[in-house]
């Protein structure tokens, strides 16, 4: 069975930067420290995503991931999870403000069709779940 992907059409942002909640998801393997690591041995790739609250202070987070350099990150998460610059943003009123809810997981996977089928509507669906996001911010790593 060959997995369809569908076009999504282009959509013109119409909407208030001021007023939004913004979210951030970041497939650069970003977790908190007191978290479960990513699993770097599966050569499969790991599936699962880590959830943070909006007031994750940036000190509190780690990446696990080996299929990128992330030495820039380690010294500074912003680089691939701006939610320091998010608040910044927030607080210069260009932004309403920070969603309840972020994601972390690690981009890399050789199971793809699991990834679209299953972590990715997971995850847009704990996002949409009390997280209250007008917008979300997706990097990579």
């Amino acid at each position: 069975m060959t997995l369809a992907r569908k076009c999504v059409p282009f959509t013109p942002f119409d909407g208030d930067l001021k007023r939004m909640s913004i979210a951030l998801v970041t497939a650069g393997g970003v977790h908190l420290r007191e978290q479960e690591p990513f699993n770097i041995a599966d050569e499969l790739g790991d599936l699962t995503y880590r959830v943070f609250a909006d007031d994750v202070e940036s000190t509190q987070l780690m990446v696990t991931h080996h299929h990128y350099d992330h030495t820039d990150a380690d010294q500074d998460i912003n680089v691939v999870f701006p939610i320091d610059v998010l608040r910044d943003l927030a607080a210069e009123g260009f932004i309403g403000g920070l969603a309840r809810k972020h994601v972390g997981y690690m981009g890399y996977t050789m199971q793809l069709k699991a990834m679209y089928e299953g972590t990715a509507p997971q995850i847009a669906n704990e996002i949409d779940r009390g997280g209250r996001a007008d917008a979300v911010v997706l990097t990579g790593g």
